[in-house]
């Protein structure tokens, strides 16, 4: 099915998947990216409407989160935090599957927790904010969990520049 959606008065034309089509008839609002090279339907919803859809995928059935992960899209752009969505069911050969892309600014990297829908974003999104600096909103244990607590800055950041840097010369 092809669909044009209008996003930010810039309109385009995207293959609409089952999942964002069902997103389209709950008036939920989202942009569909197309489709990853296995088959797995892309989305991208914006930062302030996460937590309502992320309930509307859990009552959809996806109770899986397979993943979480998050990157730097660009030095001195936005940050991508990275959500994967299975559908566990008995007997199922092809469940089936979602991936949910949420982009923020260096400046407001906040984006709601899922933590208490999926326990097992736990792990995951502390890693994202140790590493990127992206804060999860109503985390529980939201602090370092790779870095020391006395880490200065976001690691995985393309801009970031390492405090006290020095190279080991002569290390033999």
């Amino acid at each position: 099915m092809l669909n044009t959606y209008t996003n930010d008065s810039t309109t385009t034309t995207k293959i609409q998947g089952r999942l964002s089509a069902w997103l389209a008839k709950h008036k939920l609002a989202h942009r569909p990216l197309g489709f990853d090279y296995q088959g797995v339907e892309i989305s991208q919803i914006r930062s302030e409407n996460w937590l309502s859809i992320a309930v509307a995928l859990y009552v959809y059935g996806f109770n899986y989160l397979r993943s979480q992960c998050a990157y730097d899209v660009a030095p001195g752009g936005l940050l991508a935090s990275v959500y994967h969505f299975t559908k566990i069911q008995n007997n199922a050969d092809q469940p089936e599957e979602i991936c949910i892309k949420i982009f923020v600014s260096r400046q407001r990297s906040k984006i709601p927790s899922v933590f208490w829908i999926w326990k097992s974003a736990d792990f995951q999104e502390r890693e994202s904010y140790d590493m990127l600096g992206i804060s999860y909103e109503n985390h529980p244990r939201l602090k370092r969990i790779l870095m020391p607590d006395t880490w200065i800055g976001w690691p995985l950041r393309k801009d970031y520049i390492v405090p006290d840097f020095y190279e080991l010369q002569d290390a033999y």
